[in-house]
């Protein structure tokens, strides 16, 4: 049996990070997901910096593990998913980057212009997937805010070490709801929709 891991990432260096490592552990490219705001390129540190900075940890990480993998196969330029970053326009989000499954669905809803309902955006992809409603508002909420989602499916047999790794810098939607609520945010369908009504 199969399941999907979500966690939110402050930035997006530490989530490539994280993908890097779980495509060296085996998972496949086509069964996580990255979906991130798009920052204006003056705004973002350039991309070679990030790059080495994303290694460095990607290395220290890849050491820790003890997997013996090699550090060529988790930082290997321009394979796996991050290779296919695309642009999408989410309505209430804006232009955010993704990559994978997720991306997948969200670039057919908005070439399909869907709106609303339980199927629409960030919140319907999720929980088609199997993120519950309540998690999948919190995350979606977290991409409106700037954050960096990364969602993986696993075998159960593998759960626990992807958790490990994606646990590293990030946090899941526990953490972040109890946050987001502290601030105000109640969850409901009105703070998980953008302009026109379309669902987040």
């Amino acid at each position: 049996m199969s399941r999907t891991i979500t966690r939110m990432f402050d930035n997006r260096a530490d989530a490539e990070v994280a993908i890097r490592e779980l495509e060296a552990r085996g998972v496949r490219s086509s069964d996580i997901s990255i979906v991130s705001p798009s920052v204006a390129a003056s705004e973002e540190r350039s991309f070679s910096d990030r790059d080495r900075n994303a290694e460095e940890r990607a290395k220290e990480t890849a050491e820790d593990a003890g997997k013996g993998a090699a550090v060529g196969g988790v930082l290997g330029a321009g394979a796996g998913l991050l290779a296919g970053l695309g642009l999408i326009a989410i309505p209430g989000v804006g232009p955010v980057v993704a990559a994978g499954w997720l991306a997948s669905t969200l670039a057919g809803l908005a070439v399909g212009g869907v709106a609303g309902g339980a199927t629409g955006g960030i919140v319907g992809a999720l929980t088609n997937a199997g993120v519950s409603d309540d998690d999948a508002r919190v995350y979606a909420e977290g991409v409106r805010r700037g954050g960096t989602l990364v969602s993986a499916r696993v075998e159960d047999a593998h759960a626990a070490a992807v958790e490990q790794v994606m646990s590293r810098g990030s946090s899941d939607a526990s953490a972040l709801g109890a946050e987001y609520r502290r601030g105000g945010w109640t969850g409901s369908d009105q703070t998980t929709r953008g302009p026109g009504g379309r669902q987040l």
